[in-house]
């Protein structure tokens, strides 16, 4: 594998790593809070009304950045009846295309999200009477940190030895060198 490829996947990793763990702290947070929504509401009467808010918010955002290990690992979605019969110089066309493809939708994403999330910060949310515009800056970041990833899984596409067999997952774990 060229040093270009090599260098683009370790990145890739690296940042897929730090993703795998915010997304695993957001998701012990999410937990948390649902159990103790539920605590509040049917065991101890206590008047908690954050937790639902709370909950809403912590699976946008980790579901939004759950979205670039998905591409780490080339879990996304991938037209593999299509790719699989071609020839292995059209699959690395293909293969860099659909990151192109998947880089100007991420990039519109971030152009239109950091609008999305300028403009929450004039309206608050219902419970916390917290500019929303914290919970919508979710949106521009997951975009972000994907183009990130798309950048990078593209550039280990094209400058890769061989060809990418699969759009799958192949890639994360070592199946194009």
């Amino acid at each position: 594998m060229s040093d270009v490829a090599l260098s683009a996947k370790r990145w890739s990793l690296r940042v897929n790593w730090l993703v795998e763990r915010v997304c695993v702290l957001l998701l012990l947070l999410l937990v948390i809070d649902v159990w103790l929504g539920v605590l509040v509401r049917y065991i101890i009467p206590l008047p908690l009304t954050f937790t639902e808010e709370l909950a809403r918010y912590l699976m946008i955002w980790m579901a939004l950045l759950a979205v670039s290990s998905g591409i780490a690992y080339r879990e996304h979605i991938g037209v593999e009846f299509l790719f699989e019969r071609l020839p292995a110089p059209l699959r690395r066309w293909l293969a860099v295309a659909f990151d192109v493809i998947g880089f100007a939708f991420f990039g519109a994403l971030f152009w239109y999200g950091l609008g999305f999330a300028e403009k929450g910060f004039g309206r608050v949310t219902m419970i916390y009477a917290m500019p929303k515009g914290y919970a919508f800056s979710g949106v521009p970041l997951a975009a972000l940190v994907a183009c990130i990833q798309l950048a990078l899984m593209g550039l280990h596409d094209f400058f890769a030895a061989r060809a990418p067999e699969a759009v799958a997952a192949r890639v994360a774990q070592g199946g194009s060198e």
